[in-house]
């Protein structure tokens, strides 16, 4: 038996699923690929917020030792 055929047939049925499903899948199977390939592809709001990383080094545009203290201290909190 070939070992792909149950794929094929999954791949066959889920052209016909609901495109929230098909959605759910194509998420899944990118996740897979990254997983066992060291692939990951930015989506691109991830893009976005490099780029905009990128440009805030440039403009030498960083965090005050104040605020990121104030940061720590926030996450650090005990309850």
């Amino acid at each position: 038996m070939n070992a792909l055929k149950p794929l094929d047939a999954l791949m066959d049925r889920a052209a016909s699923w609901p495109e929230e499903a098909q959605a759910d899948l194509l998420r899944f199977m990118i996740d897979t690929e990254a997983k066992h390939f060291g692939v990951y592809r930015l989506s691109e709001e991830e893009r976005t917020a490099i780029a905009q990383g990128l440009e805030d080094i440039r403009q030498k545009r960083f965090a005050t030792e104040e605020e990121v203290a104030a940061v720590f201290a926030r996450y650090r909190r005990t309850a």
